[in-house]
């Protein structure tokens, strides 16, 4: 398909009540105190089949919400401080019944973070779930230490210092979440994720050009209301819930006036599910992927692909009429896996775009936004397997494997050596029949090629980006340097996937 058609950006704890993003009044956004106050329990079961969906849908066209804003507590220039709160909350998102979810701060999703480049990062985790925890800083160029990852987990009943300073060039749309072995998609799927912008004193996009903040969440909820554990085919395929959540809201309501440009950062926060953007009767220009603004604008784009963790910037100009709307919406996508029919290969509608009344006259972006120079020529290379089949157990009973290069995650174990800021070219090769999209962590990569069927394809565009897809069958190569010392992480980021093996450590040294 032509690039400018599809654009394939990776291929007992207490109960409170929730806050923030469903508003006040009835239907899924009411607020009700929580049922019970009975212990938290730990991983659940895994059930098989899901429990039936509900009868009723979710409350649909209400206006999209903002974010929860986390608030700064320092009194101090260039000082973010603040807590957050892992803990249990109860919102109404089926009429007349009450669903308990996960959440920090008592927000799903949970609070945005919002800094600015050279700011120190104060945040105290306090965990007051049954299950140990962390917060990872997905993306962000954190200390080891600083990183959230599954060998530093915070347990119950206990509190994190996490504390960082973010450099200036770092300006991004990044998330956090939780990071515990095992633990991570439970955490997540029941409510645990927040957006964290990086935010430039230089920003070169138009102040005018209205931001819109997107936080895409995948909900499966029981017909009593209760968010089910994972099924022993989640645990293969990944779990996909029976409803998108858009801000914590099912297919909310975004209003633009005829001729606007807005700028949408959009975050696909789900546990395993590809959204397939596309926006009915309008094409989208993209300035951003994950870590930050590209060096041109890329007009033009009917769909984005975006894997689980991905994260996008993209202009929309409304060629909408008053009264008129059109749709956000997740195509159907292949990612492969066993059995994978049903929500991933329906079209689902994410938000509606309402024009006003008031016209406007659109924006336009500079032709340069923010130049990314090429990494240069690699001195050092390292090549990864991502495999999957049968194998011994799994944490959903059955006989699935998910590996890389042959071996199951182990903490103890060094599985790849680099030195501090050498160039390193990578190459991932997916021998599996599935999607796995590769993250690494504490740091961003440029992606140089991608090679499928024995033809190799360039990328169209130098970009930064620390998620990417690798197709069931395809080999990706990017190049990247490590800036910190210590031991960081790599993985799949279908959470299912990553829990029951395919991560590795790899230790950065002098």
């Amino acid at each position: 398909m032509d690039r400018r058609r599809f654009i394939v950006l990776g291929t007992a704890g207490s109960v409170a009540v929730l806050t923030g993003c469903g508003g006040s009044g009835g239907g899924e956004g009411a607020v009700t105190p929580p049922a019970g106050t009975a212990p938290l329990p730990g991983s659940p079961p895994v059930s098989n089949p899901p429990p039936a969906s509900p009868v009723s849908p979710l409350t649909v066209g209400q206006p999209l919400t903002d974010l929860v804003r986390l608030a700064n507590t320092s009194p101090t220039p260039n000082v973010f401080a603040a807590t957050l709160v892992a803990r249990r909350a109860s919102k109404v998102m089926l009429p007349g019944t009450s669903t308990e979810f996960w959440t920090y701060n008592s927000s799903v999703p949970g609070p945005l973070i919002e800094v600015y480049e050279g700011d120190t990062v104060r945040i105290r985790l306090e965990n007051q779930l049954a299950q140990e925890t962390t917060v990872h800083w997905h993306g962000l160029p954190v200390p080891p230490d600083q990183d959230g990852n599954p060998m530093d987990p915070v347990a119950p009943g206990a509190n994190r210092l996490y504390e960082f300073t973010l450099p200036v060039g770092s300006a991004g749309t990044y998330w956090y979440h939780p990071h515990p072995h095992e633990f991570t998609p439970e955490q997540v799927f029941r409510g645990m994720a927040g957006l964290f912008i990086v935010r430039s004193r230089t920003d070169p996009v138009p102040s005018a050009i209205q931001e819109k903040l997107l936080v895409v969440s995948d909900l499966r909820l029981a017909a009593d209301g209760t968010i089910p554990p994972n099924s022993a085919m989640d645990w293969q395929n990944g779990r996909e819930g029976n409803y998108l959540l858009v801000n914590g809201q099912h297919q909310p309501v975004l209003s633009i006036d005829p001729g606007q440009s807005q700028r949408w950062r959009i975050l696909n926060g789900t546990n395993a599910r590809y959204l397939r953007l596309a926006l009915t009767g309008h094409t989208m220009t993209l300035i951003g992927t994950d870590g930050g603004l590209l060096g041109a604008p890329v007009p033009g784009l009917d769909e984005i692909l975006l894997a689980p963790a991905e994260r996008v910037e993209v202009v929309v100009t409304a060629s909408l009429t008053s009264p008129a709307s059109a749709v956000l919406q997740s195509l159907p996508y292949d990612r492969g896996g066993m059995g994978m029919i049903g929500p991933s290969a329906a079209t689902i509608p994410l938000l509606t775009v309402n024009s006003t009344t008031a016209a406007r006259a659109a924006i336009a972006l500079p032709s340069t936004l923010n130049p990314i120079a090429d990494l240069g020529l690699p001195t050092q290379s390292k090549s990864l397997v991502f495999s999957s089949g049968m194998g011994m157990g799994g944490m959903g009973g059955g006989m699935m494997s998910f590996l890389i290069d042959g071996k199951s995650f182990d903490p103890a174990r060094i599985d790849l050596t680099s030195r501090l800021n050498e160039i390193e070219q990578w190459t991932i090769e997916n021998r599996s029949s599935m999607d796995h999209p590769f993250h690494l962590h504490g740091t961003q990569f440029q992606v140089m090629s991608r090679t499928r069927n024995g033809t190799t394809t360039a990328e169209p565009f130098v970009a930064w980006r620390d998620t990417v897809n690798v197709a069931a069958f395809e080999t990706v190569t990017l190049k990247v340097v490590q800036q910190q010392l210590g031991k960081r992480m790599y993985h799949c980021h279908i959470l299912e996937h990553e829990s029951q093996g395919m991560m590795g450590v790899l230790e950065v040294i002098a």
